[in-house]
């Protein structure tokens, strides 16, 4: 993950009905120095397993993270400080 260009942080919550759509668009960009930063804020279902999937199948553009639920505000400052 050299040479990063754009870092697009994903605060996720219980979103696993949207989620696959949401990560599959922003892997198809034509883009190459982007890095995922998915931060899965406690999710319940089973966003946090999807987000690991992307990261093992992704491992130079997409980061998996966890944390306790802090909301929204929190994922995004949490993702902001693991920016490349």
């Amino acid at each position: 993950m050299n040479n990063i260009t754009i870092s697009v942080i994903i605060p996720v919550y219980n979103s696993e009905e949207y989620l696959r759509q949401c990560l599959e668009g922003i892997i198809r960009q034509t883009m190459r120095d982007i890095e995922v930063i998915c931060v899965d804020d406690g999710s319940t279902d089973k966003s946090s397993e999807m987000v690991d999937e992307y990261a093992k199948k992704y491992p130079d553009k997409v980061r998996a993270f966890h944390k306790e639920n802090g909301g929204e505000w929190s994922a995004r400052t949490f993702g902001l400080k693991k920016a490349v």
